[in-house]
């Protein structure tokens, strides 16, 4: 699958100087968030978005115009105001809300970073890319404590960070018909998807194309499969509340992005009067999100994904970026 640095790359392979445009910061309604990136060659081939819309069209064509002038361009903020009323920046959007756009000309003179970053990228390497005023250049193996970081001084003093090679990555317990479910729809949320059971010859196991890995395990030893980070999520829909309760157990105060279990306010309360009996500080409970998911009165597999998706994809994107 091609990557936006990956597409660069190829761009400037191409002898096409390419504009990289990321979204800075962002306030209110603004389709645009931050981190939000499209790269546009000086041939008009583009990747990427940056909120879409008449705004979008017409940040394109500028930057295309500006590539094919052949001159020497440095990084530049752009501010778009989205109010319908705005005397100016204004971008063309009524959605109310604002956005700081950073455009960055790219040329063969960033090949060597371009190619290290879309590489690291591919193989999820973990690593940094910067952008400051002066240049761009990446990090290898450096983590950040949460996904991007902006900072804007002023028009000349700003920093842009983000983290590469930690894709979102979801953590199954439970190979079976729910596991089936959520497995496909966070492949198709762009998910890492990892699914873990402690049966053999499990059919709904075996035929689960959707994951990207899959694994027999002995549920009291599910704690050293699930790495701490903003990137991780679990989901426990195992099929009895013993490997629920053992699993949860080890799930407890890790620095995770999502902790969610299935069951039914009956059997959440049980496990969690079992755990307390063995010591455990029942203030770890309220990382917990169970009875797992929207409530959407749930029925069937598929309904019980959508609404567990429709959870983490709210705790994902609660809050903004720190700047």
């Amino acid at each position: 699958m091609e990557t936006l640095f990956s597409f660069i790359r190829d761009r400037l392979n191409e002898d096409q100087p390419v504009m990289l445009m990321t979204v800075m910061e962002w306030h209110g309604s603004s389709p645009g968030k931050t981190g939000f990136k499209l790269a546009v060659s000086a041939d008009g081939q583009l990747t990427g978005s940056i909120g879409g819309g008449a705004m979008e069209h017409r940040l394109v064509e500028r930057a295309k115009k500006e590539l094919k002038q052949k001159q020497s361009l440095k990084p530049y903020l752009l501010f778009q105001d989205h109010e319908p009323d705005a005397e100016e920046n204004k971008s063309g959007l009524i959605c109310s809300g604002n956005q700081t756009i950073l455009f960055y000309p790219l040329n063969m003179d960033h090949m060597p970073v371009v190619e290290q970053i879309s590489k690291t990228t591919e193989q999820q390497t973990k690593g940094v890319l910067n952008l400051t005023p002066g240049k761009i250049f990446f990090e290898e193996g450096k983590q950040l404590k949460q996904k991007v970081c902006s900072q804007i001084v002023s028009e000349k003093e700003w920093k842009y960070q983000e983290q590469t090679g930690m894709p979102d990555t979801i953590y199954i317990f439970g190979g079976g018909h729910v596991g089936l479910a959520v497995s496909k729809l966070f492949r198709m949320l762009d998910f890492r998807v990892i699914v873990l059971d402690n049966r053999n010859n499990l059919n709904t196991f075996e035929e689960n194309h959707f994951a990207h890995e899959k694994h027999i395990i002995h549920y009291p030893e599910a704690g050293q499969y699930v790495p701490e980070g903003f990137n991780v999520y679990v989901v426990i829909v195992s099929f009895a509340h013993k490997s629920d309760e053992q699993v949860l157990k080890q799930m407890l105060g890790k620095n995770i992005r999502y902790l969610g279990m299935m069951g039914s306010n009956k059997k959440v309360s049980t496990i969690y009067e079992n755990l307390t009996k063995e010591g455990v500080n029942p203030q770890l409970f309220e990382q917990v999100h169970s009875p797992i998911g929207v409530p959407i009165n749930s029925e069937t597999p598929e309904e019980i994904a959508v609404s567990i998706a429709a959870q983490i994809i709210q705790v994902k994107n609660n809050s903004k970026t720190v700047n």
